[in-house]
C-alpha cells in the first residue's frame, strides 16, 4: 500500500521547512527509518526519515523549495501503485529526481553538438586555423567600416570570415570560434569579453556557467545562510541602529568566579557574569527589554534573553525563556545546554524564537569592539569584545593598569532615544564592577 512522507512539523511556531537537499530518487528501494532528504527550518538542520518500507514512487517537492508542514513529500510503495491523491495541490504530475552530479565540462577538443553552422575544422591545440578566405558580404562590410577582413580569425567553414565576425568586432561582442558556438548553443555556457584564441576569439574551453566568476568557487546563497542575509538586511532596513560603547573594569568579576570555585561551586564563565547582570539591569531598565511594531512597542514583564551561538551552519542565537526569574547557576546551565543544542544542530526551532534582548560575544575570537546588528523586532542587543589592558587612576593618584572588557549597545533609535541607553549601560557596569552575580 502506498504510503505519503509527510514534512513534519518542527516546532509550534514553524509553519515551512526548506527542503535542502533529496538523498534519493524516485525508483529507489529504501528502509524504514532510512533518510530520504535533509530540511531546514529557519534555523536548524533535520533528517527526513521514511516511515514506511518499498520503492520511492514519488518527490513531490525540488531541492531548496519552502513546503508546507503536514504536506506530502513524498510516496513510498510498490511500483504499479498510482500516487496521484497525494499529490499536493499545485504541484506537477512529473516526478522530481535528485539533482544530479555536474557534467564534466567538454575538453576543446571534443566534438560539439551539431548546429546549422557547420563546425570549423580544430587544431589540437583548440584554435581556429588561418584564414581560408572571406565572403563577400564580410568583405563589403568590413570595407564599409575600414576594417582590413583579412586580419581577422574566421569562425566560418575551414575558418573562412563570414559576415558575423565583421559584426562581432563592430559591435565589440566576443567573437566565437565555431566550435564554442555550438557547445554555448548545446549547454547553456557563456562567453567571456574576450578569449584566449587569435585576436580575442572566444575558444571552447573560454566558455563559462552563466554567472560565474573567473578565479572563485561559486555557491548558492540557499538555507540558514539565506535566511541569515535576509534578516540582516532587514534589520538594518527596517530600524534606526545607534551603538553606545563603554567598557568594564574585570577586577571584581574575576575574583567573584575565583570565590565561587574555593567554595565549591559550579564554574561560570565571564560570558554567564554578563548574561546574569544583563537580567538583572534589565529590570530596573525595562524600555531596552521590548519589541518595536512600528506603531506599537511592547515592553516584555521577564527577559527572554537571546544569546548567539556560532555554529558550522551559520550564526544561531537560542533563547532562555524566563531568564529574569533564574539564578546565575541556571543561565549558566541553559547557555551551555542551548549552545550544544546549536552546534549539534538538534535544538528545537521554539528555542529559536521569542526574545526580548540578545548578547553576543566575539571576545574570545580577539575582538576588542564591533557594532552589533540588532535582532529584529528587539530594540536592543549588546556585544562584547575581548579583554584590554587600560590604564587606571587610583586613590593616591597613582596609574596602574586594569584588565577591561568592551560594551557595545546597539539600539533601535525609533523606540529608544540615547539617555535611558546610556543609563542601562551605565547600570550594567556598576553591576559588573562592584556587585557580580547579585
Amino acid at each position: 500500500m502506498a504510503t505519503p512522507i509527510i514534512m513534519p512539523r518542527q516546532g509550534q511556531s514553524v509553519e515551512s521547512c526548506i527542503l535542502t537537499e533529496w538523498k534519493v530518487n524516485v525508483g529507489d528501494d529504501v528502509a524504514e527509518g532510512d533518510v530520504l532528504a535533509i530540511i531546514e527550518t529557519d534555523k536548524a538542520s533535520f533528517d527526513l526519515e521514511s516511515t514506511a518500507a518499498g520503492k520511492v514512487l514519488a518527490l513531490f517537492w525540488e531541492a531548496d523549495d519552502d513546503v508546507p508542514v503536514l504536506a506530502n513529500v513524498a510516496v513510498i510503495g510498490d511500483e504499479s501503485e498510482n500516487v496521484d491523491e497525494f499529490r499536493p495541490e499545485g504541484q506537477s504530475s512529473a516526478p522530481v529526481a535528485a539533482t544530479p552530479e555536474p557534467a564534466t565540462p567538454a575538453s576543446p577538443q571534443a566534438t560539439a553538438a551539431p548546429v546549422a553552422t557547420p563546425a570549423a575544422p580544430v587544431q589540437a591545440s583548440g584554435s581556429i586555423q588561418a584564414s581560408a578566405g572571406v565572403s563577400p558580404r564580410a568583405r563589403r562590410l568590413a570595407h564599409k567600416h575600414g576594417i582590413d577582413a583579412e586580419s581577422l580569425p574566421g569562425s566560418g567553414p575551414e575558418g573562412r570570415v563570414i559576415e558575423r565576425d565583421v559584426e562581432a568586432l563592430i559591435s565589440g561582442r566576443p567573437r566565437l570560434s565555431a566550435t564554442a558556438r555550438a557547445r554555448s548553443l548545446s549547454e547553456d555556457l557563456e562567453s567571456p569579453g574576450r578569449g584566449s584564441g587569435l585576436a580575442g576569439m572566444v575558444r571552447s574551453q573560454d566558455l563559462k556557467v552563466p554567472g560565474s566568476v573567473e578565479g572563485a568557487e561559486m555557491s548558492s546563497v540557499k538555507g540558514i545562510r539565506k535566511v541569515i542575509a535576509e534578516r540582516m538586511i532587514q534589520s538594518l532596513q527596517t530600524t534606526a541602529q545607534l551603538t553606545l560603547h563603554a567598557s568594564f573594569e574585570l577586577t571584581k568579576a574575576q575574583a567573584y568566579r575565583k570565590e565561587r570555585l574555593d567554595a565549591g561551586q559550579s564554574k561560570v564563565s565571564l560570558n554567564d557574569v554578563i548574561a546574569y547582570a544583563i537580567v538583572k539591569s534589565l529590570g530596573e531598565h525595562a524600555e531596552l527589554n521590548a519589541h518595536f511594531l512600528g506603531d506599537r512597542i511592547a515592553t516584555f514583564e521577564k527577559v527572554h534573553l537571546g544569546v548567539a551561538v556560532d555554529t558550522d551552519r551559520g550564526l544561531l542565537v537560542p533563547v532562555i525563556k524566563d531568564a529574569s526569574d533564574l539564578s546565575i547557576e541556571q543561565i549558566s546551565s541553559e547557555v551551555k545546554k542551548l549552545a550544544g543544542g546549536c552546534r549539534e544542530g538538534t535544538i528545537s526551532p521554539d528555542n529559536l524564537t521569542g526574545g526580548s534582548f540578545t548578547l553576543t560575544n566575539l571576545g574570545m575570537l580577539g575582538v576588542e569592539t564591533f557594532t552589533p546588528v540588532l535582532n529584529a523586532p528587539e530594540v536592543a542587543i549588546l556585544g562584547v569584545g575581548g579583554i584590554v589592558l587600560k590604564p587606571k587612576r587610583t586613590e593616591s593618584g597613582e596609574v596602574e593598569y586594569v584588565d577591561t572588557l568592551p560594551l557595545s549597545l546597539t539600539i533601535d533609535h525609533q523606540a529608544v532615544d540615547g539617555a535611558p541607553a546610556a543609563r542601562f549601560l551605565q547600570s550594567l557596569v556598576e553591576r559588573l564592577e562592584n556587585n557580580p552575580g547579585s
